[in-house]
């Protein structure tokens, strides 16, 4: 079964941590990733952008866009992890690992009762490139290139190819 884990945070406190204390953190998110990897555990995963760049569609009929989130929590939705566990239980001991890394977040664990992989994105290239080199010079280390490595474990989709050249020839291979 898969379930998603909703990692919520005070976005104030997320943006007031040093790139030092941010880097610290991902390295500790990214061990578990890579065990959840090395498992088969792990789907798509995502460290969303601040809610000061999202908009709310609401209201009867076509809607009305907003700017922000305009949520009544204290905490924000600020990424998510598809796992697949046999039990809510196996999928909650994952949050936990998410927990001790990060202790200040909070966890919402859901049952996922439909899931549509979608089609590998065009703009997804772009975006890999981008995240590749965010989070290289994050964690001070290269991403190395290859399917599992930083920029394609946190939302970074794999690569047939079993290499990332972020190229578009890389781009037509890209799997979700």
């Amino acid at each position: 079964m898969f379930y998603a884990i909703l990692a919520y945070h005070e976005e104030e406190v997320v943006e007031s941590w040093t790139k030092e204390e941010d880097a610290a953190l991902m390295t500790e998110l990214l061990q578990i990733n890579d065990r959840l990897v090395r498992e088969k555990r792990l789907g798509p995963a995502a460290r969303l952008g601040s809610t000061q760049g999202a908009v709310t569609l609401r209201g009867d009929g076509a809607g009305m866009v907003i700017d922000g989130p305009f949520t009544e929590t204290k905490e924000q939705l600020l990424g998510f992890y598809v796992v697949d566990c046999p039990t809510i239980e196996a999928a909650t001991a994952i949050a936990r690992d998410l927990r001790r890394a990060n202790p200040s977040a909070v966890y919402e664990i859901r049952p996922i009762v439909l899931y549509l992989p979608g089609a590998p994105l065009e703009a997804l290239g772009r975006e890999i490139a981008s995240f590749h080199t965010l989070y290289s010079q994050k964690l001070q280390r290269p991403c190395g290139g290859s399917t599992g490595t930083a920029c394609h474990r946190l939302g970074g989709p794999a690569c047939r190819s079993g290499r990332a050249t972020h190229s578009k020839s890389c781009n037509a291979n890209i799997v979700p």
